[in-house]
């Protein structure tokens, strides 16, 4: 009873501080995308095309968490466990789009991974610390700073293989990325599913004791015996 109260307590994001700083993440997030996906494929990097994904899932999935915030639990687990989905699905696509490019073996440009992973790697640092102080909240709090936790990861990951494409002159370092992403997505989406998953157990466990609750009150009294 104890993990339920201490559960139950946590920040869901009603606080208009936070909303605010989702705004600014989103637009952080969105930017992000267009510059990033513009440079991988420029660069033929698979691994700064899959951050940029990572970008605009970001970006449409904290619309939702913003969207969600104030909603009933249900609905916020619901809107976590679609998050969590679309993590697996971006995990998968990269995974694929990687082995694929395994076939056709193009050395990206080293320069602009990491001069655009460095800009990646900023801008989510900023995104990290503004959201510091919310990351044990909800199921759908926790995805966004997960998310933003896992960019900041995946940029500096992206330098270290820009560096490797440098130093080897071999496409390698960046595919091998492109599969280590995917694996945190893959890792992050089971942490929010499984949250998730939890919260929305307890939302019916809440619901159907309240109906108990209910018909027990509407229920008329016994007569009392003379």
């Amino acid at each position: 009873m104890a993990g339920c109260c201490n559960h139950n307590a946590q920040f869901d994001g009603t606080s208009a501080r936070y909303r605010q700083i989702l705004w600014v993440i989103i637009a952080i997030n969105g930017l992000m995308f267009l510059v990033e996906m513009a440079a991988g494929i420029g660069a033929q990097s698979q691994a700064l095309q899959a951050d940029a994904l990572d970008f605009l899932g970001d970006t449409l999935t904290y619309g939702i968490s913003l969207w969600a915030i104030g909603k009933a639990l249900s609905v916020r687990a619901n809107v976590a466990i679609f998050k969590g989905v679309s993590l697996l699905l971006m995990a998968l696509w990269v995974m694929g789009s990687t082995l694929y490019r395994i076939l056709f073996l193009n050395s990206p440009d080293p320069y602009t991974m990491g001069g655009v992973a460095i800009a990646a790697f900023i801008a989510n640092v900023v995104s990290v610390l503004l959201l510091m102080r919310y990351k044990d909240g909800d199921a759908n709090v926790r995805s966004v700073w997960l998310c933003s936790r896992n960019d900041a990861i995946g940029n500096l990951v992206v330098v270290l293989a820009a560096s490797g494409v440098w130093a080897s002159g071999s496409p390698w370092p960046d595919l091998a990325v492109a599969l280590v992403l995917s694996l945190l997505f893959l890792s992050s989406s089971w942490q929010i599913m499984k949250l998730a998953m939890q919260e929305r157990r307890q939302s019916r466990e809440a619901a159907k004791s309240s109906t108990c609750q209910m018909t027990r009150n509407d229920e008329p009294e016994a007569p009392q015996e003379l």
